[in-house]
């Protein structure tokens, strides 16, 4: 998973690009990149770490031009501690091309074979968005074989591309002294949106929220399938470069990784939460009886709004009980040293007196591992609770995600292969209440804010095991965790991707 950001303006991008990506910085704190666009020349910087820490003052002079692009970088494949992974790549023919990309390709393997042998092209890392921007390289050469380059030539080479890569991809290029590409996968899977500011600038973005905090207006979300070509003049051009394109958007996009305060294919995410609290509401009347619980309480940060509409819902005080310290951040390696652990206690503090002789309900998002779970129930446990009850506003995580989410293999997910009572004896909670899938999708389809027609599908292939691409195999899933970043149980923060909450 990634935050990616394109812009196109008559003026200097690079303060621009770096405000959007510090917006967008939830979605990926691994690495950072930035490059613009002079003369038909790129000017790139990138490196691991966040992006305060990335780009200092001399990095942000030596990014000149009028368009650019970024990425803040989360891994979930390939080499995460390898500078060379950092986005954005970079190709020199044809034109010189440099891209950034969201998501994840599932027949990556395939691609890179016939890169070497039909297209004869060289891989030089083991991420697929180095293969992504080679297969677009080789398409773009198809299309224009040395005339100059339209946006019907474009628009033919993402055709191709889209004829030939699976998975998701959200996609940002810069085509040397021509202008800024961006396209999205056939189903929507990961999420690209486009905005404009008063003085013509046109921005893409992963979310709203990038555009809204650099004083640019929402337009649209770029359309499953589509493509957005921006000319050096300005101008913005648009087609249609896939068959049969749906949207299915991520729905673990809203019920963890977005940020509350953006709005995503037309739906709310604070108001999908909030929905999902709701529809939760009636899974824990089901199992507790209200009155046997003294106080709701969330896990920081995304559950926040699901655990206050239950607790407004069921009549109960709702109340922070956990203080998360926020400069508690990924673990500092030595060469020649192993991942250092630590504990969750490092990250999250307990209020006593919230906890001391009360029954508690626990609001969390999801539960993937169950190893954070575990240690914040002792946590309330510790703290004097009577009893502890956990509730999760996502149904429980059964199959890996292969789109571009760090999902642990199926072994590593602690509801894979085990019932409702086996998880709630792992976590240790006196009860444990899953929100269920089909309540899940239709309340964050109920969120939409925006005018047309609703969403029919969303992927959840994390939750029901159905990837909508349908291409997806056991074999593949096997192979694509061969690639995947490995982690040990007890690793910081693993039961929730290993990233920060949304609302940080």
């Amino acid at each position: 998973m990634c935050g990616i950001v394109g812009v196109a303006s008559a003026t200097p991008v690079n303060q621009l690009i770096y405000d959007a990506l510090l917006l967008l910085q939830h979605r990926g704190q691994d690495a950072a990149g930035i490059v613009t666009q002079l003369d038909r020349k790129f000017f790139m910087h990138k490196a691991k770490g966040m992006v305060r820490d990335v780009f200092r003052t001399r990095n942000m002079r030596a990014l000149p031009g009028n368009c650019g692009l970024g990425q803040v970088r989360y891994p979930t494949a390939g080499n995460a501690f390898s500078e060379e992974e950092a986005q954005p790549f970079y190709v020199n023919a044809p034109f010189g091309l440099v891209l950034v990309h969201n998501g994840n390709l599932t027949n990556a393997k395939v691609l890179k074979a016939e890169l070497f042998s039909n297209d004869h092209r060289h891989i030089n890392t083991e991420s697929d968005s180095e293969v992504l921007l080679n297969v677009l390289a080789h398409e773009l050469e198809k299309t224009t074989r040395g005339l100059p380059l339209a946006p019907q030539d474009v628009f033919a080479a993402v055709r191709g591309v889209n004829q030939r890569i699976k998975g998701s991809y959200a996609v940002i290029a810069l085509i040397a002294g021509h202008g800024l590409l961006a396209f999205r996968d056939p189903h929507g899977i990961r999420p690209l949106c486009m905005g404009r500011s008063k003085d013509g600038t046109v921005m893409l973005a992963s979310e709203s929220v990038a555009l809204e905090g650099t004083m640019h207006q929402f337009e649209r979300d770029v359309a499953p399938g589509e493509a957005v070509f921006i000319d050096l003049q300005g101008q913005v051009h648009t087609a249609m470069c896939a068959e049969g394109a749906q949207l299915s958007p991520c729905i673990f996009e809203y019920v963890y990784l977005a940020r509350p305060d953006s709005t995503m294919d037309g739906i709310s995410v604070y108001q999908a939460r909030l929905n999902l609290g709701e529809t939760l509401a009636k899974r824990v009347i089901s199992t507790v009886p209200p009155n046997e619980i003294d106080v709701v309480i969330p896990i920081p940060e995304s559950s926040r709004p699901s655990a206050m509409q239950l607790a407004q819902l069921l009549g109960i005080p709702y109340r922070e009980g956990f203080v998360k310290n926020r400069y508690v951040g990924r673990t500092f390696i030595m060469p020649g040293q192993g991942v250092r652990k630590k504990s969750v206690r490092q990250k999250l503090n307990v209020i006593t007196s919230e906890f001391k002789g009360r029954n508690v309900l626990l609001v969390d998002d999801s539960i993937v591992r169950g190893t954070t779970s575990r240690e914040i129930v002792q946590m309330a446990r510790d703290a004097g609770a009577n009893k502890v009850y956990m509730a999760s506003a996502a149904p429980p995580v059964r199959f890996p995600n292969v789109y571009g989410i760090d999902m642990p293999t199926p072994e590593e997910l602690v509801a894979h292969g085990r019932s409702l009572e086996e998880v709630r004896q792992l976590i240790g909670c006196d009860a444990l209440i899953y929100q269920d899938v089909d309540a899940m999708k239709s309340a964050v389809a109920q969120a939409r804010i925006s005018q047309g027609e609703p969403i029919k599908t969303f992927d959840a292939s994390c939750f029901d095991g159905v990837y909508v691409t349908g291409d997806v195999s056991a074999d593949d899933i096997v192979r694509i965790n061969e690639n995947r970043l490995k982690v040990e149980e007890g690793d910081v923060d693993n039961s929730r991707l290993a990233l920060p909450n949304a609302s940080e």
